[in-house]
Formats: structure tokens, C-alpha cells, sequence
């Protein structure tokens, strides 16, 4: 067995060390004796060049599966249930969703030191954008069409599932502070329970930031946000979590992954995340290439009301709420890099270039655009 040296995809595109070490072949061999159907590890594959987590593909003697490891500051045991439980859900309501494994204890999630691990099936199809990167543009619009149509989908799939909401903020894409009526007041209600987050602010003006930053957006959505059906929701629909039957134009969608980010929100926001991912091109703002793709969002929109109607009133509330939909999950970047992997730069940058920077974006001519064509996509 292997242990590569790999490298993870950096906040500004780049190739950097990954926040964890890569997943090794003795680690690997210890946690799978929990998994005595799979028989002993022969070889670790590919490894992921997402930096949050460490995961590979690892081939056994009777299966290919995907392991993934989080650190226990990241990820209880019980944090990581919580995903696999909406997953189990899905798959009961015919969602194309890897299973979740259970060891000899009947446990989705193991614990193991400082560390947290589950493991997967292996997705059926091609991971035909395993490579791209979180905010790359998808360059296809009929996999647009697909993949808002899958959204849909999973939304229909999702609508009678109850749980609590996810015990953490911790990397999970979350909407109470774009909700709220005050979001000041409601992140600073927050703060006691997130020491790491209350640390990075005290050298931040955040109180002016948060109020500039969602000043018009917050008050135009936020009555109509408060009305929102409740619903659990993917939370990082990027086509990289999604495998293909085949590269053709017209290839069906065969797998959908990663819920890491999942949590208690509402339809909208997955769609709006969904366009937020897919169809600004974050990463090439200051490289004079237009970032704008609204014809990406047009596409996701279509394919996702072929499945799930959508009013001219709800494309209103997409609109406005395109701007705000990333702010409870840059937060909890800014609370990962501070408080965690203790990176003051990433946590800068999550901060200005990501929680600021993006909002500010939609003030633009590009910004405004993109909006329009969202409110009227045809």
C-alpha cells in the first residue's frame, strides 16, 4: 500500500499543503478491521484535494470504497451521524446517494483517536469533475440543467424530513443570521457558544461590516426568507459532488456526494448556493475575465423548475438573496482558519475576500446583471 504526498486546492486557486495529513495505509488498516465484509486494504487510490477533510479512494480485497477522516474539532461522532442519517433518509426516497458503511458495531461514524471516520460506497458513474474547484464556473449547461434539475429533485426527496438543526456551525452552510430580523443581533446572541469566532471579531469592526455588507439585500429578503417552508438542504451543490453517467452533453447525473455541509434551511438557499458555486467565477474577479456566467444560472434555474415549480416571486426572493446566501458559511470558515487550523491569512481572507468580498461583488454592473438575469431568466 501507498501513502502519497498530495496537495490540496488553496483559497485562491492555488496548490497548498492540505489542512490534515493525507490519510495513511496503517490508519486505513485499522479502522477497515471494524469493516470485516470488506476484507483487508490492498491499496490507497486517489486522494482528494479538499483541504477541510482528508479522504481517498482505498481498494480491498472485496470492494473499491471512499474513506473519509475529519478531526474531533470538526466533527463529533454524533455531528457526523446527523449527516448520515438525511442521507439514509434520501436514499430511501430514491436519491442516487453512495450508502454509508457500518462497522461491526452498527456505527456509521468511528472514532479513533483524535479522529472521526466514515466510509462509503464508492459512487457509481465518472467523477468527471473530481479536479475543479469549489467557485470554478460549470462550463456545461446542459449538466446545468441536470444538476438544478437533481437539486430539485433531492428538495422533493427531502420535504418530509425532520431533525434538528446540525449541533455545530463549524463548516456547515447554515441560513439563522440571513434570516434574522436583526442579523447583528443575532450573531452576537451566538458568540458565547463560538469563542473561536468572538476571538477573530474583537479585531474587526464587524458590527459596520455586517450592517454595510448586507445593506440593501437584508432588507429587501429578509421578511419574505422568514416565510420559507423549512426544509434540509445539500448546502455545496457544486458539480464536483456530482458524478456522470458518461462526458456527454447528455449524460444523466448517476451520483450525488459530500454532505458535509447540510443542515436545517429552506429550498431556496440550495438553489441560490447552487449559483453561487457554479456561476461566478469568485476565483478570476481581479483578472479582468468577465465572472459573471448567467447563462450557467439561467440553465440551473430551468433545469430545476422542470422538476419543482418556481413562481416569479420566488426568482424575486433568489435574486435578493443571492447576495447574502454565503455569510453563516464564510463565518464558519472564519471560526475553522481562527480557531482551529489557527491560519490568521486564511481566516482574512475567509473574512474580507469571501464574507465582504462577495456581497460587495453584486453592487457591481457584472453583480447587478447577474441578478437581473436571475430575476427574469426567460
Amino acid at each position: 500500500m501507498n501513502d502519497p504526498l498530495h496537495l490540496a486546492h488553496g483559497l485562491a486557486g492555488d496548490n497548498t499543503p492540505p489542512d490534515w495529513p493525507p490519510l495513511t495505509a496503517g490508519e486505513v488498516e485499522t479502522l477497515l478491521r471494524g469493516y470485516p465484509a470488506l476484507g483487508a486494504p490492498i491499496r490507497l487510490g486517489w486522494h482528494s484535494p479538499r483541504p477541510l477533510s482528508a479522504a481517498c479512494l482505498v481498494e480491498t480485497e472485496h470492494a473499491t470504497v471512499f474513506v473519509k477522516r475529519h478531526h474531533c474539532s470538526v466533527r463529533s461522532a454524533a455531528t457526523l451521524t446527523e449527516e448520515h442519517r438525511f442521507i439514509t433518509h434520501l436514499r430511501d426516497h430514491g436519491m442516487p446517494i453512495p450508502a454509508v458503511l457500518r462497522d461491526a458495531r452498527e456505527q456509521t461514524a468511528v472514532a479513533i483517536g483524535d479522529w472521526i471516520y466514515e466510509v462509503h460506497e464508492r459512487a457509481a458513474g465518472i467523477d468527471l469533475y473530481r479536479e475543479a474547484i469549489s467557485w470554478e464556473p460549470l462550463p456545461n449547461h446542459a449538466h446545468a440543467l441536470s444538476a438544478g434539475r437533481m437539486l430539485a429533485a433531492l428538495h422533493d426527496a427531502a420535504a418530509d424530513y425532520r431533525a434538528s438543526q446540525r449541533d455545530t456551525h463549524i463548516l456547515v452552510a447554515r441560513s439563522e443570521l440571513i434570516a434574522a430580523r436583526d442579523p447583528v443581533a443575532a450573531l452576537r446572541a451566538q458568540l458565547p457558544q463560538r469563542p473561536g469566532l468572538a476571538d477573530y471579531l474583537r479585531g474587526r469592526d464587524w458590527q459596520l461590516d455586517f450592517t454595510e455588507l448586507l445593506a440593501p439585500w437584508h432588507a429587501a429578503a429578509q421578511p419574505r426568507l422568514a416565510q420559507q417552508a423549512r426544509l434540509w438542504t445539500h448546502g455545496d451543490w457544486h458539480v464536483s459532488n456530482l458524478c456522470w453517467s458518461d462526458g456527454g452533453s447528455d449524460a444523466r447525473i448517476s451520483a450525488v456526494l459530500d454532505f458535509g455541509l447540510a443542515a436545517a434551511n429552506f429550498a431556496l438557499f440550495d438553489l441560490a448556493t447552487a449559483i453561487e458555486r457554479n456561476a461566478i467565477a469568485w476565483l478570476a474577479l481581479d483578472s479582468g475575465i468577465d465572472a459573471a456566467h448567467p447563462d450557467v444560472a439561467r440553465a440551473l434555474i430551468e433545469g430545476y423548475r422542470r422538476q419543482r415549480p418556481l413562481q416569479a416571486a420566488d426568482l424575486r426572493l433568489l435574486a435578493d438573496l443571492l447576495p447574502l446566501v454565503h455569510v453563516d458559511f464564510a463565518l464558519s470558515e472564519v471560526e475553522y482558519f481562527h480557531a482551529i487550523t489557527h491560519s490568521r491569512a486564511n481566516a482574512d481572507v475567509a473574512y474580507d475576500t469571501f464574507l465582504r468580498g462577495h456581497a460587495a461583488w453584486f453592487h457591481t454592473p457584472a453583480g447587478q446583471a447577474m441578478l437581473q438575469a436571475i430575476r427574469e431568466p426567460g
